[in-house]
């Protein structure tokens, strides 16, 4: 007897388990997997509905009493930066950009494990191992790459972002950089640099991953302008982040059953041939 996987994704919810983001919270993420000929079809719809990708697994946020975690973009065509902006790309002026495969190196995950120890040393990813990077970096069924910033006059590596390539924008998947230049802004300018990226690329948009309200860790994305976050099943642009609140209420959340039926899915019919 010959046996198919369901054309339909599958989503699941997690366990719930303390908020990184916002104290005396939980959290639950709802995911599906990604698999196949249509892997990039589904990330690129999901993405539009607040969904990121970690390796190959997509997610959002379904807390069961708080809705405080917003998908952000960037419209990159309509971005201008500030003055406090464009002194980070001169700051930055002298490193390099290289794009590459997605392919780990022990010279990225020496500066990894340097970024985690001196900024995340009691985060979910403290304990990474140089096997769980290159995981990390290297199981990806969609359009991923690597961007690797260098010091000009050194060639020393400075700061990594693995991204990926949307239909209709750019994805900071996860980023680090080298703590020690940590008075020139790198994560601030790595953004920057990825909406010049977009825009090279006619792309429209830069995917940031969450935005939490009231979480001083993600206070700098609402400096992008401008910002639009996925709430009440749409893109909204980011006007003054006080419009936002930290909703936490059971009422506020809709039930899984309910969110999953609101999800638009792709053309995931095997091809004719």
């Amino acid at each position: 007897m010959r046996h198919s996987l369901p054309v339909a994704p599958q989503f699941f919810v997690t366990a719930p388990q303390p908020c990184p983001y916002l104290p005396g919270r939980t959290e639950r993420k709802l995911f599906t997997a990604m698999q196949g000929e249509h892997a990039g079809a589904l990330h690129d719809s999901l993405s539009k509905q607040g969904f990121r990708r970690s390796q190959n697994v997509l997610y959002r946020p379904s807390c069961g009493d708080c809705t405080a975690c917003l998908s952000a973009r960037i419209r990159a065509r309509d971005f201008k930066p500030s003055r406090n902006q464009s002194r980070v790309l001169h700051r930055n002026a002298d490193l390099r950009r290289r794009i590459i495969a997605p392919r780990a190196t022990r010279e990225q995950f020496s500066l990894f494990r340097s970024y985690l120890d001196s900024r995340h040393a009691d985060g979910g990813m403290a304990d990474m191992t140089l096997m769980e990077y290159a995981a990390m970096v290297e199981e990806t069924p969609v359009n991923t790459r690597l961007v690797e910033y260098r010091d000009r006059a050194t060639r020393e590596l400075v700061a990594v972002c693995l991204t990926d390539i949307l239909d209709d924008g750019v994805s900071m998947v996860y980023s680090f950089f080298d703590p020690s230049r940590a008075a020139t802004s790198p994560g601030t300018f790595l953004i920057l640099d990825h909406i010049g990226i977009a825009t090279g690329m006619a792309l429209p948009h830069v995917y940031l991953g969450y935005w939490v309200p009231g979480s001083a860790r993600m206070g700098y994305k609402a400096r992008f302008h401008p910002l639009e976050v996925y709430a009440g099943g749409k893109w909204q642009e980011v006007h003054d982040p006080a419009h936002f609140p930290q909703a936490a209420h059971p009422l506020s959340v809709e039930p899984v059953a309910e969110q999953v039926a609101r999800i638009t899915l792709p053309d995931l019919r095997p091809a004719k041939g």
